[in-house]
C-alpha cells in the first residue's frame, strides 16, 4: 500500500518540482536581463550586448542623485528602527509577562497593519499626515512606517521574552533590584539577540516599503526604493541602462539586508507564532 501511494504521489510531486522550478528559472531571466542590462553598452536583437561598460552605474548616480537618496533611507530607516524598538520592546514585554482582559484582541490588533496590504490603511493615514502638516517631509515617512514596524517589533521580541525564565526576574527583585534595574541590567543583556533580529527586520521592511513612503514623501524625502520608481516614470527620455543600474543597487542592498536578517531569525517562527495567536 505504501509503495502504491508512493509512485500515486511521483507525477503530484514531478509537477510541483517542475512549477518551482520553472518560477525560479523565470526569476533568475528577470534578474539576469537587469544585471546584464545595466553593464552593457547596446542590446537589441541580439543574446548579449554588443559591448560592455560599467559608465551606467556612474550616470545614475549623477543622474539620480543618488547619494542624498541613500542619505535619506539610512536617516528613514535609523529613526523607524530605533522608535520601534524603545515602543516595541516594552509592549512585546507586558504581552508576555501580564495577562489581562482582551490580551488576545489587542495582540491582534497589533497584527492587523503586518497582516493588511500597506495601501489599505495607508491613503486615510497620508489624509490625516497631511492634515496635521506631517507628510512631504522626512517626519511624515518615518510616522507612517512606524504603524506597521512597531507590531512587526512586537511580534519578533514577544517569543524571545518567553524563553526567558521569570524567576529571574523574581531573584533580582529579591536581591533589591526596582523594574527599571531589572529590565536594564536583567532583561536587556538576555535580549540583545532578539533586538538584533527585530531591528533587522524592521530595517529590510523599512528600506523595500514603498506604498506608505510613496504616499507621504516629499522631494527631499524619498527614499531608494520610490526615487527608483519616479525615475522610471517621471517624463524625460533617460537611458534604460540607468535605471537598470539604479535598479541592481537597490536589489544588491535589499540581498544583503535579508541575508543579514536571515542569519538571525527563522521565518518560520514568525509564521507559527502569528497562526497561533489567531486562533
Amino acid at each position: 500500500m505504501a509503495a502504491r501511494r508512493s509512485i500515486v504521489a511521483t507525477p503530484a510531486a514531478w509537477l510541483v518540482w517542475g512549477v518551482v522550478a520553472a518560477f525560479f528559472v523565470m526569476l533568475a531571466g528577470v534578474i539576469g536581463s537587469v544585471v546584464v542590462s545595466s553593464v552593457g553598452t547596446q542590446w537589441f536583437d541580439t543574446w548579449l550586448p554588443t559591448g560592455w561598460t560599467t559608465r551606467w552605474y556612474a550616470q545614475s548616480w549623477d543622474e539620480f542623485t543618488l547619494l542624498p537618496v541613500l542619505i535619506v533611507t539610512l536617516e528613514v530607516s535609523a529613526l523607524v528602527v530605533g522608535i520601534s524598538v524603545l515602543i516595541g520592546v516594552p509592549a512585546a514585554y507586558v504581552l508576555a509577562r501580564r495577562s489581562f482582559p482582551g490580551r488576545r484582541l489587542l495582540y491582534l490588533l497589533f497584527l492587523l497593519p503586518i497582516l493588511m496590504p500597506p495601501i489599505t490603511y495607508g491613503i486615510p493615514l497620508a489624509t490625516v499626515l497631511y492634515k496635521y502638516g506631517f507628510a512631504g517631509n522626512l517626519s511624515g515617512v518615518v510616522l507612517a512606517n512606524l504603524v506597521p514596524s512597531v507590531p512587526f517589533v512586537i511580534l519578533t521580541m514577544t517569543p524571545f521574552i518567553e524563553q526567558i525564565d521569570p524567576a529571574v526576574e523574581r531573584a533580582a527583585r529579591m536581591c533589591g533590584a526596582n523594574t527599571r534595574q531589572v529590565f536594564v541590567r536583567i532583561l536587556t543583556p538576555l535580549l540583545v539577540p532578539g533586538i538584533l533580529a527585530a531591528s533587522i527586520l524592521v530595517l529590510v521592511r523599512t528600506v523595500g516599503m514603498f506604498e506608505l513612503t510613496f504616499l507621504t514623501a516629499g522631494p527631499d524625502s524619498q527614499t531608494l526604493v520610490v526615487a527608483l520608481y519616479y525615475s522610471m516614470s517621471a517624463a524625460g527620455i533617460r537611458a534604460q541602462q540607468s535605471i537598470d543600474a539604479m535598479a541592481v543597487i537597490y536589489t544588491s542592498m535589499m540581498l544583503v539586508l535579508l541575508v543579514l536578517a536571515l542569519r538571525f531569525v527563522n521565518p518560520t517562527q514568525l509564521v507559527a507564532r502569528v497562526r497561533d495567536e489567531g486562533d
